[in-house]
């Protein structure tokens, strides 16, 4: 995995300030292959159904910004009540979670 431990840190800490503590949260895309270089963070965040999804990305996003330097971050975000889409299980099968 390609990312600092203190990237790390700050994604969970802006993950439970910005969707709660039961967000299910995964790196994957290029940032899990620890032989590739570059490439943005590819977040995958599961959440319950009653979180405001557009929200609490803004809030995330600024959270995590606060604590790291600012980088291409690409936020997905699946309600549980929703069905997976390809991308869902893309992260799911590829996925680390954090």
């Amino acid at each position: 995995m390609r990312l600092e431990v203190s990237e790390v840190r700050a994604i969970k800490a802006a993950a439970l300030y910005a969707f709660g503590p039961d967000a299910i949260v995964r790196l994957f895309g290029s940032r899990v292959d620890d032989d590739r270089r570059g490439g943005d963070i590819d977040l995958h965040v599961e959440v319950p159904p009653e979180v405001d999804a557009w929200d609490a990305r803004s809030r995330f996003e600024a959270n995590l910004f606060a604590r790291i330097e600012e980088q291409r971050v690409d936020v997905i975000i699946r309600k549980r009540d929703e069905p997976e889409r390809g991308i869902d299980l893309i992260a799911y099968r590829d996925g680390i979670l954090l």
